[in-house]
């Protein structure tokens, strides 16, 4: 069935008023609702039209339902339901049966429609994938502007454990950072090896990464993970390669190749052993191979720390006093408007602003990150 006959008035609605505050072209408009653009000019001529009635669908429910469902049984699953709020249809079903035998009873799909007709089924929010920023677009032209961050694919040691190289290696030079075979590509093993880096080697301007654990989290805004967050509150911009598209961070996937050949190939007796080989390939690699693409030099050569160090303490956001700050529950959700607004989990205990950019438009932001605008009208943020 046609998106136009299926979609809710309240997504109509909310396309329209996107629509108006002309912040984005039909095109753009019609790819983030994931409907067509005749569909989307047909919406709007609608609305020009007939107002709010002229969004509105006519019933195609038939004068006579034949094979309806009997009030009576409607009612005795209702019933059970109200009882039972936690009961799905195959109970209710069961239970009903065992009850009244001289029944004939629904279909599955025809009871759980009854459920939901009656507003006896929760609604669950959906899980949103956010739109991807898109590729990186900075000309890199000094050290610590961009340093690139991956796991290696992950292999077995001799020992039959698991290992995950996380690489780091500033982008200009070429120069690897950080060469760490982990057990898992958690947060937690990662924000240690980039603290001992930061540490080391003082704040790079911004990391970019793919799109995977645990530098990005699909389903928050903005893909703010707890490392990306933590990265922002330093000053550190992320940045993502788009999905599939790996030769975007290319002179780090080179790398990889260099490395699987020299230190993996075949793996080590134990994990140990392979950090070894990791730190072997590392202090080769930028103190005696030279590159090409350094005139022959090496990466030790041209490289030098960054003047920005580690804060002994995260910072705190400054906003502009025109906008309106915000503290993230445990919940992810913020209040606005004596309403409730969810944003993210992974921003639990930060606070984020608020700035009105049009009439009833606002801008969320965290530190200097735009993760998304918020329509009043509708109270849904489009990141």
């Amino acid at each position: 069935m046609p998106w136009m006959e299926t979609c809710s008035m309240k997504e109509k609605m909310r396309f329209v008023s996107t629509h108006e505050t002309g912040l984005y072209g039909m095109s753009e408009l019609c790819e983030r609702f994931g409907i067509s653009r005749k569909t989307g000019y047909k919406w709007v001529d609608r609305f020009e039209e007939g107002g709010v009635d002229g969004l509105r669908e006519r019933s195609r429910r038939p004068h006579r339902s034949p094979y309806r469902t009997p009030e009576e049984i409607e009612r005795l699953l209702v019933e059970v339901r109200r009882s039972h709020p936690n009961w799905g249809p195959e109970k209710l079903l069961e239970v009903v049966s065992r009850r009244h035998g001289e029944l004939e009873l629904p279909a599955r799909s025809t009871v759980a429609a009854i459920l939901k007709r009656e507003g006896l089924v929760k609604e669950r929010r959906r899980r949103r994938h956010h739109r991807h920023p898109g590729r990186p677009t900075k000309e890199v032209t000094a050290a610590n502007e961009v340093w690139t961050g991956d796991y290696k694919g992950e292999f077995k040691t001799l020992d039959g454990r698991w290992c995950y190289p996380l690489t780091v290696a500033d982008e200009h030079t070429r120069y690897l950072l950080g060469c760490d075979g982990m057990t898992s590509t958690e947060g937690r093993g990662a924000r240690t090896a980039f603290e001992r880096l930061f540490r080391e080697n003082g704040l790079p301007e911004a990391i970019r990464t793919d799109n995977g654990t645990p530098f990005t989290k699909p389903t928050a805004i903005h893909g703010l993970s707890s490392l990306s967050v933590w990265w922002i509150q330093l000053g550190i911009r992320p940045e993502r390669i788009e999905p599939g598209k790996p030769q975007q961070n290319g002179r780090h996937e080179r790398m990889h190749r260099t490395l699987k050949d020299e230190t993996v190939c075949p793996p080590a007796r134990d994990l140990q052993e392979q950090q070894k080989r990791f730190d072997a390939f590392r202090q080769e690699f930028n103190h005696e191979r030279p590159h090409q693409a350094l005139r022959q030099k090496t990466p030790a050569e041209v490289w030098s720390p960054s003047a920005r160090a580690l804060p002994d303490r995260v910072p705190e956001p400054h906003y502009p006093a025109h906008c309106q700050p915000r503290l993230v529950f445990s919940t992810g959700y913020i209040k606005f408007k004596n309403r409730s607004l969810f944003l993210s989990q992974t921003l639990q205990g930060q606070h984020v602003a608020l700035e009105e950019i049009h009439d009833g438009i606002w801008s969320i932001h965290f530190y200097d990150v735009l993760l998304g605008r918020l329509d009043e009208r509708t109270f849904e943020v489009i990141a």
